[in-house]
């Protein structure tokens, strides 16, 4: 009578688990298209893989770290995940019960929440994607955004800023080449202008001697016819 007592009771645990996961509008239907994922050799390589309990333990435990993820407790355990309405064709239902009182669901509104932060992880751990590891009724995730090491405005700040620059600097040249070739042309105009004068004075010079009455060649030409 006690054995049987005790088989009823260690019975009573899951049979309870399975009512709670078939009746509870809290649940998930997950869906698997495993050979999708493979291209036609793998396909042919892997048409022997089966969906068995080691994988579904897999399965379990990264809910369990998206529920410990998400809420921060570290109670959650692969037994909060309760699994039902399994079939061939590699598609379940699960819950979600709270570590404090395992007859209590985790409302379906923070089961969705933790599997949409954690969904790639889930996927990297069966190496499957989106579309060939469905949680029906939770959107796709979205590809994380990139991340860039230096804000792309500050790359095109910096683009700017360089132009700016550099047009900057060759106005400065431009500017000083002009001035020292001014400064050239005015020194070579100063120069001619010199030369010029200087050579105006010898003409004016030469002009003014020109013609005037020497006394001393006229003293000699005397002397001489004496």
């Amino acid at each position: 009578m006690l054995a049987s007592l005790l088989l009823v009771a260690l019975m009573l645990p899951p049979v309870l688990a399975q009512e709670l996961c078939k009746e509870s509008k809290d649940g998930f239907k997950v869906r698997l298209s495993i050979k999708q994922a493979l291209d036609q050799e793998a396909v042919v390589r892997f048409s022997q893989y089966e969906w068995n309990e080691s994988e579904m333990f897999l399965f379990r435990s990264a809910l369990a770290f998206a529920m410990r993820r998400k809420t921060g407790n570290d109670t959650f355990r692969i037994e909060n995940i309760l699994v039902c309405n399994s079939t061939k064709r590699v598609s379940f239902v699960f819950v979600v019960t709270k570590p404090e009182d395992p007859t209590q669901l985790i409302p379906r509104d923070q089961v969705k929440a933790a599997l949409r932060q954690s969904k790639h992880r889930i996927n990297s751990a069966f190496l499957l994607s989106d579309q060939t590891l469905e949680f029906l009724g939770v959107p796709p995730t979205l590809a994380a955004p990139v991340s860039y090491g230096t804000p792309p405005w500050l790359i095109v700040f910096g683009v700017v800023m360089g132009i700016v620059s550099v047009a900057i600097l060759a106005l400065l040249m431009s500017t000083v080449s002009r001035r020292r070739q001014a400064k050239e042309n005015s020194a070579g105009l100063a120069e001619e202008e010199e030369i010029v004068k200087e050579s105006r004075t010898s003409l004016a010079t030469l002009e003014a001697t020109n013609g005037t009455y020497n006394q001393t060649f006229s003293i000699d030409d005397r002397l001489t016819k004496l």
